[in-house]
């Protein structure tokens, strides 16, 4: 099947955030560096980001009432912060470093893709993220979304159906006319499930150089592609 028969009648492409356009790990590594060398920032941001699944769950799960990623964020933060000698930061320096995930660098085809992508799509986020963390992100790394799509919009984490039959939801199409565009195969599965077609991205580097995650492709997608510039290729844009 040609990708453009793949993605026939798709109108609204739909993008994970974290990993799939921006470089989480390697911007936290970059800040790290910058503001507290004497830590091991590949580390801390794989302690940093390994907390987040188990902090979504105790949402998911009720143990927790709704709560928006800074927050859960900032929880791990506090959580990993002694582990790496920085029991000692204050609060404002707690804050700052919190909002680091407001500051994560795109990586190098993500505006330009993305651009090409819109010519003929509405692009939005569907992330886990909250808005003020997207739209900062936005801002800054100059990211052209159509829209900002949240969990925080849906009151679900994905993979609750919730938030991805809300994208279709919230522009009047069935499932099947949007796409979501991810570096992560759990992800899309849970998309895939609500009846949305889906396109793989490879991002072999998301968890650091020296963690090269396998981007072989996986039965289900209806694309898959090398990177953001490489999906507009396959989608004549």
């Amino acid at each position: 099947m040609t990708a453009s028969a793949a993605a026939a009648g798709v109108q609204v492409l739909a993008f994970d955030i974290f990993g799939t356009v921006v470089d989480w790990h390697g911007s936290i590594v970059s800040e790290m560096a910058r503001e507290h060398p004497q830590v091991d920032g590949a580390a801390f941001a794989t302690a940093w980001r390994a907390g987040y699944k188990p902090a979504m769950a105790r949402v998911m799960s009720g143990e927790l009432g709704w709560t928006l990623i800074d927050d859960l964020h900032r929880m791990i933060l506090d959580d990993i912060l002694p582990r790496f000698g920085l029991a000692h930061l204050d609060e404002p320096a707690r804050r700052h470093l919190n909002r680091v995930w407001h500051r994560l660098n795109a990586w190098p085809d993500s505006v330009e893709g993305l651009t090409r992508l819109k010519r003929k799509y509405t692009i939005c986020t569907l992330s886990n993220g909250n808005i003020g963390l997207l739209t900062n992100m936005a801002k800054r790394a100059g990211l052209p979304w159509d829209c900002v799509l949240s969990a925080e919009v849906f009151r679900a984490y994905k993979p609750d159906p919730a938030t991805y039959l809300g994208v279709a939801r919230v522009f009047d199409l069935q499932p099947a006319q949007v796409m979501l565009v991810a570096a992560h195969h759990d992800d899309l599965a849970g998309a895939r499930a609500c009846g949305l077609r889906t396109a793989y991205i490879e991002r072999p580097w998301e968890n650091g150089r020296a963690t090269a995650k396998d981007c072989s492709a996986q039965p289900g997608n209806d694309l898959h592609a090398r990177d953001l510039n490489a999906l507009a290729d396959q989608l004549g844009c």
